[in-house]
């Protein structure tokens, strides 16, 4: 099967922080290894060496990425690659694609994967646009293009058993017509963050680390997570290290949503936080993940999947979480909580308790047992055969 790519990059100054790029490398050589034959279409190339690589531009930014599709540029690409199946990894960009399929003569399956969804659903049904999504009152147009993409398609991945209900109701709302179309289809753990949860620490000792490794942004619920820093360490039970993913980041993208930068400052302005780079450096990245006890979940409300929790749960790290979205989903019930004074209560235990710890950092790591590339990418060539 000879697999086309397309794969938006919003982070092309710091891949690390990327999830639809680190995605896509881990994958790609696993399709390889399975006997596929990959093209990635992306700014920077991912994979290994048996994978083909065509250099699209950076789209400037995340409305450019979702509204300007060179048509022409996707007809030449098909003409030469001939794929089986093209890969949308920008869903908005499927009516495109489909556009240049036919353009080209192509009969080949056009398959989206949902990395990012534009909305979320809040108490009683109700459809919220991604605050990310909507400057200027966008968050309309991309939630149309995001159904014209699900209506193109002739596949539609998703990342989690939420995530499917999320766009199944969406797409009821919008008249698009799902049929057999939807696919299960997670992500692939990063092997290289993978390790035996006995190797963790396991004392309880005063001043246990708690990491928050997630990207910084307003719409992760951050500021939420500013106030509850507040709390986790006023006791001296737990200190935090949070993760400063991006680095500085370019203009066009801080001009969008300064509150990566922001949310940083205030954070490294609390007493017992450290704010921490992983400058781009995966081993690095390991070893502060390493050096924690536990992990902490984002408080976004449309969470369909989050890599970082799961680089957590494959170190071994246990992860407290707030109930939403696919969190509450994948996360042990026990480490959920619902207020703050729960989630001191959930991280003084595990900073303290043994044995409570030992137990949840087992079930972490088993956690993502299924996550492995090989088990991944057979899943993924199921839903695009």
């Amino acid at each position: 099967m000879r697999v086309l790519y397309l794969l938006n990059i919003s982070n092309p100054d710091r891949l690390s922080a990327d999830s639809g790029w680190i995605f896509a490398d881990l994958l790609a050589p696993a399709l390889a290894d399975a006997g596929a034959e990959v093209t990635v279409a992306a700014p920077a190339p991912a994979g290994d060496s048996r994978c083909g690589f065509h250099r699209t531009r950076v789209p400037g930014t995340k409305y450019r990425a979702r509204f300007s599709a060179d048509i022409d540029e996707l007809v030449e690409l098909i003409r030469i690659k001939k794929p089986d199946t093209v890969v949308a990894n920008q869903i908005e960009e499927a009516p495109a694609i489909r556009t240049a399929l036919l353009e080209a003569g192509s009969g080949a399956l056009l398959a989206g994967y949902c990395h990012y969804l534009p909305f979320s659903f809040a108490g009683g049904g109700q459809l919220v646009l991604d605050p990310s999504l909507n400057d200027v009152g966008l968050g309309r147009s991309v939630l149309l293009a995001f159904a014209a993409g699900l209506a193109a398609c002739d596949r539609v991945m998703v990342h989690s058993s939420t995530a499917a209900s999320w766009v199944s109701a969406a797409a009821a709302r919008m008249a698009v017509d799902l049929g057999e179309k939807l696919r299960v289809v997670p992500a692939p753990r990063d092997e290289r963050l993978v390790r035996d949860p006995a190797a963790g620490r396991r004392q309880g000792e005063a001043g246990a680390i708690g990491v928050y490794n997630h990207r910084l942004y307003a719409h992760y619920g951050t500021e939420q997570f500013v106030d509850l820093a507040r709390d986790l360490t006023a006791s001296g039970a737990v200190r935090l290290r949070v993760m400063d993913l991006f680095g500085d980041r370019r203009a066009e993208r801080t001009g969008l949503d300064d509150s990566p930068e922001r949310m940083r400052d205030q954070l490294a302005a609390l007493p017992h936080v450290q704010v921490v780079s992983d400058r781009g450096d995966r081993i690095r990245y390991k070893n502060l993940l390493a050096g924690a006890r536990f992990g902490i979940a984002p408080f976004r409300p449309g969470c369909p999947w989050s890599m970082s929790v799961i680089d957590c749960q494959g170190m071994g790290l246990p992860v407290i979480s707030p109930k939403l979205g696919w969190l509450a989903e994948h996360i042990d019930p026990e480490l959920c909580f619902t207020t703050p004074a729960e989630a001191v209560a959930l991280a003084e235990r595990l900073a303290t308790d043994d044995e409570f710890h030992t137990l949840h950092a087992k079930r972490a790591h088993a956690s993502t047992a299924d996550f492995t590339p090989t088990l991944i990418a057979a899943r993924y060539l199921e839903a695009i055969s």
